[in-house]
């Protein structure tokens, strides 16, 4: 999925009929009653080769306060502004209306990419509508019949250029993860740049100060803050140059339990820091030092563990910690016990309202960065095997001892090893850990997600059937013959 569509338009002009269309799924209600769809709406969309995630979305009313039809409005401006690309839908039939032409000023000030559509576009009724949409000045309408599955080869058509748009974007900001090494590879990690920069993603739940602290990272007052939680709704990026180091940033909203995410619209945040944390290398997790490893957080920080991303724990709120060296001694106790999958991964106190303690939060991302990207020689790896080796040999499951004959480093970013031993499916998940501990510790790469993989290397000799059979068949054929 490269790219995100949300339908938007007034109450019944056809939204989640072609939702259902693109789907290929009757998966929103339709009715010709108005304003059926009150929540939004994702799914995975096809149209030809394209491939992109579609957003059902209530129809646009004129309300703004807290009644329903205000909420449906401010949950489809979000999806507006979460949204690639934007279809706004009016009814040919029935023509501009005033409300029409107040939500296409609303979508030219908002929306990234706006494509007009005149719904219900079948037959010679339509026609004056479809003209007058030229009127509303976001380009070329195009003639749909949502219904009938008219006028979707030029939805493609205006879709195909932005998709290889938004595929190169895609592309150009995806971390580069599971990078394949040769025995003989072994450059440095790369530098960021201001052009290919460290992108790191800082997550954690409501109200841990996330925003403040990019805040204080930036020196001003970029991002909205307060008191409140859930001020944040949008994943929002921010390329910085923090004391030399290049990085582009990703604020996120707060996440909480799923139980607890009740509104659509927080549904819509979560989603997207979730989106974060993948087009991240490093993962700042950030704790509240009241609080600190609630279920939620041990979530994130397993989250980013399993996308394979190096994570840097972050104590916020220290300045008003009363008992501090207490507190952190317990702090490190309850993450080593309950993040054992990140052992060694750095553990920082920071105060984001005044700024002390980031001087270490930086060389932890870098630290973990350069971990991140660390790499081996086979031949030392070999020798650790035999060390390791000596010390624990690995069992004997019904008395047959699993023999581990070489290893090597196959990946990077996070570090991925290969174990070449026999019988691989019956190696104990205890002996797994205790080499990846190994490994953590004997060459520094403490907290930074390893990826061990045993494979089968037989060693039966191929030839020894055939030579026990052989002298079976000539004693057969000799004794024929004899015969």
């Amino acid at each position: 999925m490269t790219f995100s569509l949300a339908i938007v338009g007034r109450p019944n002009v056809g939204k989640s009929t072609l939702f259902n269309r693109l789907v290929g799924k009757r998966l929103a209600l339709v009715d010709d009653q108005p304003g059926v769809t009150r929540d939004l709406r994702e799914g995975a969309a096809r149209l030809g080769d394209l491939r992109f995630t579609v957003i059902d979305t209530a129809g646009l009313e004129e309300a703004t306060d807290e009644s329903l039809q205000g909420r449906m409005r401010k949950l489809t401006e979000r999806a507006v502004d979460v949204a690639d690309v934007c279809l706004f839908m009016i009814d040919a039939r029935a023509g501009v209306t005033p409300t029409d032409e107040i939500f296409a000023e609303i979508l030219r000030k908002r929306a990234k990419h706006v494509i007009l559509a005149a719904n219900k576009g079948e037959g010679s009724a339509a026609d004056g509508g479809v003209i007058e949409a030229y009127s509303l000045g976001l380009g070329e309408p195009i003639r749909l019949s949502a219904e009938h599955g008219e006028g979707l080869n030029d939805l493609y058509a205006h879709l195909m250029p932005l998709s290889d748009e938004f595929a190169k974007r895609a592309e150009a900001e995806a971390p580069e993860t599971d990078v394949a090494l040769d025995d003989d590879d072994y450059d440095g990690p790369r530098v960021p740049t201001a052009k290919k920069p460290l992108q790191v993603a800082v997550v954690g739940r409501p109200n841990a100060g996330k925003s403040t602290l990019i805040n204080q990272i930036l020196g001003e007052e970029r991002l909205l803050t307060g008191p409140e939680a859930g001020i944040t709704r949008d994943a929002i990026s921010l390329q910085i140059e923090w004391d030399g180091l290049h990085m582009r940033i990703f604020d996120t909203a707060g996440m909480r339990k799923k139980a607890r995410v009740q509104e659509k619209l927080e549904k819509l945040s979560v989603g997207d820091g979730l989106r974060a944390v993948k087009f991240a290398e490093v993962v700042i997790v950030l704790l509240d030092a009241a609080i600190p490893f609630e279920q939620q957080d041990l979530r994130l920080a397993d989250l980013a563990e399993r996308e394979g991303r190096a994570v840097v724990v972050a104590v916020n709120k220290w300045d008003i910690e009363p008992e501090k060296q207490a507190k952190l001694r317990d702090l490190r106790e309850s993450f080593e016990r309950l993040l054992p999958q990140l052992r060694g991964a750095p553990l920082v106190t920071v105060s984001a309202k005044t700024g002390k303690g980031l001087d270490r939060l930086r060389a932890a991302v870098e630290k973990a960065h350069e971990v991140w990207n660390r790499r081996v020689a086979t031949a030392q790896l070999n020798r650790w095997l035999t060390g390791m080796l000596e010390a624990h040999p690995p069992p004997a499951p019904g008395g047959k001892r699993i023999k581990l004959r070489y290893m090597t480093q196959a990946k990077t970013r996070p570090p991925g090893f290969v174990v070449m031993c026999s019988h691989p499916d019956k190696m104990p998940e205890s002996y797994t850990r205790y080499l990846v501990n190994g490994l953590r510790v004997d060459f520094d790469m403490p907290g930074t997600p390893i990826r061990l993989h045993l494979r089968s290397q037989s060693d039966k000799n191929p030839y020894k059937a055939k030579k026990k059979s052989t002298p079976s068949r000539l004693r057969k054929h000799t004794g024929k013959n004899a015969k």
